[in-house]
């Protein structure tokens, strides 16, 4: 085995001790007040909102920004200004760092702003006028924004002890509540009784703490007596000036339920509540819940309009405009000496039971009926409860695409209304999660490759299990000092449905030499050749957006991901067909998609990516139990599969949303895979089709150079950046298995190699083999390998990648000159042919580029004569009219996408 390269092992030790020069370490990430450094590249940076707008109502907005290898020293400071110059207060701290320890990434948090922003490095950053602050002490952590402050509890069930906005408490006892139902209703089974979990609080960590952006992450699990159930990890974020805050909520499925039987762990309800103090006459206490768009219904506890007896124009005006009423003995007195009459309404429930219908309903109190006071198809998630005196604001951001959920207002008649937010709805059926058939007789390894070879389902007893899959939600809170005017609510009815995104432009990522420096260029029509690509690029985006409105792929378990396969026969994806049902990022179309979004900026095509990126990292994969840093293979449940792989948990699907917006929990799932080499013990990925004995070895483990090592390096990678805790093991990862793959007989041709866990080395075999899939680079290892050769000076490693992609595409004769052997039957060509473009640019090799072009246009995937466009489609053939194009296959689209991305910016100069 030959030893690391000098040059290499130089260049990562430069990283050390530039970061430990620097001073910095991952628990201390504020630079607002960093000491300034001269920039080596001074050049501003112009940030502009994803959508119109600006920040609106929401609490504030982080942006990630990539800057050019040695531009920035680890203490350089940042400032921000807006359209006119005047300063805007930003706080910035580093995400990611370049092998010689410059900054690669950094974070930018903003607590106001409208327009364009310009980011200057090497300007002082201007502090804000209304600083966030942390103070610790006892059992509690004060936030405090300015504007509002919070109370958080270190243990106990309460999360959040109080919010008060100035003297005056808001809201207080901000919990977390789960109803597990232990037999499932089927049929008229009569009702079984419901138990009520409360999330209590293990550990309360401090991640950041001003001036501009602080965040708590608040940990621990549901629990009844002994019982613990649902682990969960709350974020609470607090900005400068501040009058709202945000919650990241995610909770991992920990239960049991069989598949066949009816009892087990299902959730009934899952939701967040908050107690509301009321303070006001119950004619100026007001509810607000939204409806469709921004519409509300605009009412108070108890009304004075439409009565028989009119109190006055003016009066009646004011209540419905949320404002303090006048002295009741200013009114008619036909009203004032009869409001002992008029109802109190104190309970409010709006129903989102599925994508296309939300109902409401309002009683005046328990034990009394309820009356319908409206509905419609997609409620906006969001609510109001207060008065003149103070009251709370709340939303749950994709409130109908993740349906079932509701908004409960309860007790709104007495001094203390209740106020809950439903990621799940009781008035649903109950989370079933159970397996949806009964193994159909697949007992047997042989029985299970033949299922394989029907419905294209990988099926094993006892691995269709939820055990482990988890949910992330975002919640928004606003601390109103009386009831908000009917703009300012809708300003906050927006900011829930949409919550503002400060982003970098596509040119500062291409500027950076970020994600594959040349792999993606802005989009260019300049010849008619490059219009139909971009055109067809086009076409596929809105068709899978189309799709998700159109085939209702929505739902809190389902939402984010897109179907695998068409059935040209029913008008019909294959939702129901084993392996051909929900994508669960086969072949990657989560790349594509962040691609598409690097190159053009279209917020359109971000919020899709960012829907998928929420689902794929956490329902697709185990974050508990036995396959914890695996993810599931395709399927009818997205947790159906018995293919459990690395692959599917590949950090690489998460590290553009990490890095464009700094979010902890996306951070938190990439360092969740730093490890996950440990999983080839727990799991044979070829255990059905081995011929040979064989036990785990940990100094031996037979990891393949494609699917499994691009997953890997990912995540090690990501954590070399990032210098995260186990950075240090992660970089040596990198670059032992790097340098043990460039030196086997056939190096990436070779398949796969034997991996020791406890040095992190792949033996260098001694026999030359050819073992090459049509899969292996089709999970980001192009994309990686990218990365790898501008960051990592090891001269054999590019050589030995760009062999394989001169010879994927290669004639059978080609490949069995240059190995001994051909690589068999492949397909997978077009998509492939990105491969080709990226060794003809590197290598200067015309023959591939020309090649390229050729498996572009003329292989398998896509071609110029396919129609590229869709058919109507409607009853009877449909279950609702719309448009299909059968021609379509995800696999088929996630490939055309990246190749045509990677082809176009790597030889759009080239093309025939």
């Amino acid at each position: 085995m030959s030893p690391i390269p000098r040059r290499t092992l130089l260049k990562a030790a430069a990283v050390a001790g530039a970061a430990a020069q620097a001073g910095w370490a991952p628990g201390a990430r504020n630079a607002a007040a960093a000491p300034r450094a001269e920039a080596a590249d001074a050049d501003p940076v112009t940030l502009d909102w994803l959508e119109d707008g600006g920040l609106g109502a929401a609490p504030g907005s982080t942006v990630g920004v990539p800057w050019p290898r040695g531009a920035h020293r680890e203490d350089q400071t940042f400032g921000l200004t807006d359209a006119d110059g005047t300063s805007v207060p930003v706080q910035s701290w580093p995400i990611a760092h370049w092998p010689d320890g410059s900054l690669k990434w950094t974070a930018h948090a903003v607590g106001s702003g409208s327009g364009q922003l310009t980011l200057t490095p090497g300007a002082p950053a201007a502090p804000p006028g209304r600083k966030v602050t942390v103070d610790r002490r006892g059992g509690t952590v004060d936030i405090s924004t300015g504007v509002i402050s919070a109370r958080i509890r270190t243990s106990g069930a309460t999360l959040v002890q109080s919010v008060r906005r100035g003297s005056t408490e808001i809201a207080r006892d901000g919990r977390l509540v789960l109803l597990r139902q232990p037999e499932y209703e089927d049929g008229d089974r009569t009702t079984v009784r419901t138990e009520r979990f409360d999330g209590t609080v293990s550990a309360v960590t401090v991640e950041q703490e001003g001036p501009v952006r602080a965040v708590v992450r608040i940990d621990g699990k549901h629990r009844k007596g002994r019982r613990d159930l649902l682990p969960f990890s709350v974020r609470l974020y607090f900005y400068a000036g501040a009058d709202s805050f945000r919650m990241v909520h995610t909770v991992t499925y920990d239960g049991k339920q069989e598949p066949g039987s009816a009892s087990g762990d299902f959730v009934r309800g899952l939701g967040v509540r908050f107690t509301v103090p009321l303070r006001d006459a119950s004619y100026d206490r007001h509810i607000r819940l939204g409806g469709e768009g921004t519409g509300l219904l605009r009412e108070a506890v108890k009304g004075i309009t439409g009565l028989r007896r009119d109190p006055g124009t003016a009066v009646q005006a004011a209540q419905f405009a949320g404002e303090g009423l006048p002295d009741p003995a200013t009114w008619d007195q036909r009203v004032t000496t009869r409001l002992q009459y008029i109802p109190e309404w104190g309970d409010y429930t709006l129903s989102q039971l599925s994508a296309d219908g939300f109902t409401l309903r309002k009683r005046t109190r328990k034990g009394h009926g309820w009356i319908g006071a409206g509905g419609g198809r997609r409620a906006s998630g969001f609510g109001y409860v207060g008065g003149a005196g103070g009251g709370l604001s709340f939303g749950l951001r994709d409130f109908w695409e993740k349906y079932p959920a509701q908004l409960d207002v309860r007790d709104a008649h007495t001094d203390a209304a209740e106020v809950t937010l439903w990621l799940w709805s009781p008035e649903a059926q109950p989370m079933d999660l159970r397996f949806y058939h009964d193994g159909l007789g697949q007992d047997t390894f042989p029985e299970q490759l033949e299922g394989l070879n029907i419905t294209y389902e990988d099926y094993e007893p006892g691995f269709g299990t939820p055990y482990g899959i988890a949910r992330t939600s975002e919640l928004l809170f606003w601390a109103n000092a009386s009831t908000p005017a009917a703009e300012t609510l809708a300003e906050q009815v927006r900011a829930v449905r949409v919550l503002p995104q400060l982003a970098a432009p596509p040119r500062q990522f291409l500027r950076a030499g970020v994600f594959g420096k040349g792999l993606y260029a802005e989009p260019d029509r300049s010849t008619p050749a490059k219009a139909r690509i971009e055109d067809h690029l086009d076409f596929l985006f809105t068709y899978y957006k189309d799709q998700v409105e159109q085939r209702r792929w929505y739902g809190f378990w389902d939402y984010g991901d897109i179907m695998h396969t068409y059935d040209t026969v029913r008008h019909q994806w294959r939702y129901d067909v084993g392996g051909y049902a929900w994508d669960n990022s086969e072949l990657s179309p989560d790349l594509w998609l962040w691609y598409a979004y690097l190159r053009s900026g279209r917020a359109d095509i971000f919020r899709f990516a960012e829907a998928m990126t929420r689902h794929t990292g956490e329902v697709d994969v185990y974050h508990l139990g036995k396959w914890a840093g695996l993810g599931t293979r395709h399927g009818v449940q997205h947790y159906a599969d018995s293919a459990k792989q690395q692959r599917i948990a590949n950090t690489t699907y998460r590290r553009y949303y990490y890095f464009l917006t700094a979010d902890e929990r996306v951070g938190d799932l990439m360092h969740a895979c730093v490890d996950s080499d440990e999983t080839f013990l727990a799991l044979d990925p070829l255990r059905k089709i081995r011929t040979e004995p064989y036990t785990p070895d940990r100094n031996a483990l037979s990891i393949g150079f494609g699917t499994d090592w691009s997953g890997l390096v990912s995540a090690w990678l990501t954590e070399w950046e990032r210098r995260g805790p186990k950075w240090e093991k992660a970089r040596d990862r990198v670059l032992s298995t790097m340098e043990t793959i460039a030196a086997q007989p056939n190096g990436f041709v070779q398949g796969s190699g034997l991996y020791d866990l406890d040095t992190g080395r792949f033996a260098v075999a001694g026999t030359p083999k050819v073992e090459v899939s049509h899969l292996s680079a089709v999970f980001g290892l192009n994309e990686l390998c990218a990365e790898l050769i501008d960051l990592v000076d090891m001269p054999d490693f590019p050589e030995a990648y760009y062999d394989y992609c001169r010879y994927f595409n290669a004639s059978r004769t080609e490949q069995a000159a240059r190995y001994g052997a051909d690589f068999g039957n492949l397909i997978l060509f077009q998509g492939h042919s990105r491969l080709d473009a990226y060794a003809a640019v590197r290598t200067g090799d015309e023959k591939l580029a020309q090649r390229a072009w050729r498996k572009f246009y003329d292989s398998d995937g896509y071609r110029e004569s396919a129609p590229w466009r869709t058919e109507r489609v409607s009853g009877p053939a449909a279950l609702v009219a719309g448009a299909e194009a059968t021609w379509v296959s995800t696999n088929d689209t996630a490939l055309y996408g990246l190749a045509a991305i990677e082809n176009l910016a790597l030889l759009g100069d080239r093309m025939p």
